[in-house]
């Protein structure tokens, strides 16, 4: 079974995407160059990335004593992904880009998630890139930002340190100006940055000519002490090799040093890194200290660094959604083929009878449609994100600022919905398997392996869960969530119409109560500390509800085509998401509207 039907539904019959094609900035474009960039990232993603998937989960980067050796299949698809345009897909033609909607190139981006997470498509490199031509200066766009795009160079994001994780309140990396005239360089402020920081991928490779890190440090007070909080963060570029303001490589290393490979449980093939800023290992110009170039304003680097910051979130539940369908998939194939068990009868079990496949058996059916509705409607939910970055960069000014509250509210979802759902559905994909799935015989092991990160990196789970209920529901006097609220009952509007669809519009109606309702209860005491103790749950539900909300808005596509294997099954998964899934939220919401403090007041001893 391949993806692609499911892409070309969810772009045409239910976002339209071809109508992006009358927005000025697209329209060279049209569905039969939407299909063209498809077909080549499909047949990219099927040549140079699935066959390759376990070849690059055993055989882990490791390193030589001076350069950290990867597998050729590693290098052969980076190149033919760089070579496709992609990393520059939706950047203007004058700088080489394609002008590509967003929605179109995470589609296409979709195929190589599948393929090989951990082989990488160049999600860091081009939010890294983006991240500069936003906030960098015109020579920083030419000699980073474009080498990027061009894949000459990639690049990293470097937050998070051993002793601080996902505090960044708490790094310590310093950066001093580099002597006199530092202010004036051609590349933009020149600063000497010290300090460590941990879990950096793709810090280390040989796959380009150089690694343009940007990293976050606090710039020191006139007593060189470092400002407490994240108010004194700054961002910086850092290149592991120097370049001149021609971009032209001067022979000189960057002090940059390998301090460690980091191993671990999935996504094996990327390169994880802890890296040593400043040490003297590398001395430029005789001096210890990593030169870096500041980007825009100092002390507003997070500010910065939230622009690629947020492009990830969407990119790692895009990640965790195409795992999660990868098993499905996998598991789907497997049901189909694999005979055991009989079924029951009137009289029992006959054993005289040949054993049936085991997608006959209704628990496994239940499986294979729960990973249905989890993956298929995380896939809607990422795309509709990606949509709405479309209308942000391209509609009129208001529609464009529904767009941005919208992605407010929306983007703690769209990466921990997938993340925590379509590991689910990995896990189920191993079940389904039986024995077999837990062996390294068969790929859903390393599906599940290299999903259970995506809970982690990005931004916590519990992070997200924070961010949602302590801010973005609460952001511009709410105005988001009440957007969102109109969007759902919109839907809610439409399917009441329709008799298959009326009752879940209407549970649907109940559940956005629900949610709203808890929203309140749970600042009913305006401390935080109350509201916050049970984010996770109010996460969880949130995120129920609006999967529940893209399943309804999908049917609605589904049904007004026509009869189909793949109608059928669409308006079963939203069925089953409705009837298995939504009832859940009232226990989630139950100790969130109660302000719960079970976890919060248990005294440590008490464990």
């Amino acid at each position: 079974m391949s993806l692609r039907p499911t892409v070309d539904f969810l772009l045409y019959d239910w976002l339209d995407a071809p109508a992006l094609s009358g927005r000025e900035r697209f329209a060279d474009h049209s569905r039969e160059t939407f299909d063209a960039v498809l077909d080549t990232c499909e047949r990219i993603a099927r040549e140079k990335y699935a066959p390759f998937n376990r070849v690059v989960d055993t055989q882990e980067p490791h390193f030589d004593g001076e350069k950290v050796i990867l597998p050729q299949a590693t290098h052969d698809a980076q190149k033919a992904y760089a070579e496709s345009g992609m990393l520059s897909a939706a950047q203007d033609y004058e700088v080489g880009g394609m002008q590509l909607p967003y929605t179109v190139e995470a589609a296409a981006n979709a195929f190589f998630a599948m393929a090989s997470v951990s082989i990488g498509s160049g999600m860091l490199t081009t939010g890294n890139a983006n991240l500069l031509m936003v906030h960098g200066t015109e020579a920083q766009k030419n000699v980073f930002a474009l080498n990027e795009f061009s894949g000459r160079f990639s690049g990293t994001m470097c937050l998070s340190e051993p002793q601080a994780g996902s505090s960044l309140s708490d790094v310590t990396t310093r950066a001093v100006p580099d002597g006199a005239g530092f202010e004036s360089d051609p590349l933009g402020p020149r600063y000497r940055l010290k300090g460590n920081k941990m879990w950096i991928s793709a810090g280390e490779h040989e796959l380009t000519e150089n690694i343009i890190h940007l990293v976050l440090a606090k710039i020191p007070d006139e007593n060189g002490k470092l400002v407490p909080g994240t108010r004194g963060i700054s961002l910086f570029i850092v290149p592991k090799k120097i370049v001149n303001p021609a971009g032209e490589l001067t022979g000189e290393r960057n002090d940059v040093a390998l301090a460690g490979l980091n191993h671990k449980c999935g996504w094996r093939g990327t390169t994880n890194t802890l890296l040593n800023f400043g040490e003297g290992k590398y001395p430029v110009q005789g001096e210890a200290g990593a030169v870096g170039y500041l980007v825009g304003q100092a002390g507003k680097g997070l500010h910065c660094m939230f622009h690629m910051m947020n492009e990830a979130r969407i990119g790692v539940g895009m990640a965790a959604t195409m795992l999660g369908m990868a098993g499905y998939l996998a598991s789907l194939d497997y049901a189909k083929n694999r005979p055991q068990g009989r079924p029951m009868g009137p009289a029992g079990k006959d054993p005289a009878q040949p054993p049936v496949r085991i997608i006959e058996h209704a628990d496994v059916k239940r499986m294979l449609l729960a990973q249905k509705a989890y993956c298929e409607g995380a896939l809607a939910l990422e795309l509709y994100c990606a949509r709405l970055v479309d209308e942000q960069h391209t509609a009129d000014a208001a529609t464009a600022d529904d767009a941005r509250l919208l992605l407010e509210v929306l983007t703690p979802i769209a990466k921990s919905w997938p993340s925590e759902w379509c590991l689910e559905a990995n896990s189920l994909a191993i079940q389904i398997h039986g024995g077999y799935g837990y062996t390294r015989d068969f790929p859903v092991e390393q599906y599940w392996r290299d999903n259970r990160l995506n809970m982690i990196h990005e931004g916590t789970h519990g992070i997200q869960a924070m961010d949602l209920l302590g801010r973005k529901v609460l952001m511009e006097g709410g105005k988001g969530l009440s957007l969102l609220a109109g969007r759902i009952n919109e839907t809610i509007q439409r399917a009441i119409h329709v008799p298959e669809l009326a009752a879940h519009a209407n549970a649907l109606g109940q559940a956005l109560a629900q949610v709203g309702a808890a929203t309140k209860a749970a600042w009913a005491t305006g401390e935080p500390t109350d509201a916050l103790a049970n984010a996770v749950p109010y996460l969880q539900a949130f995120g129920h509800t609006v999967l529940a909300w893209i399943w309804l808005d999908v049917a609605l596509a589904a049904h007004a085509a026509p009869e189909s294997n793949a109608r059928t099954g669409r308006l079963a998964a939203m069925r089953f998401f409705f009837h298995y899934e939504l009832p859940k939220i009232g226990a989630w919401l139950q100790v969130v509207s109660s302000r719960d403090q079970t976890c919060a007041a248990l005294p440590e001893e008490a464990f």
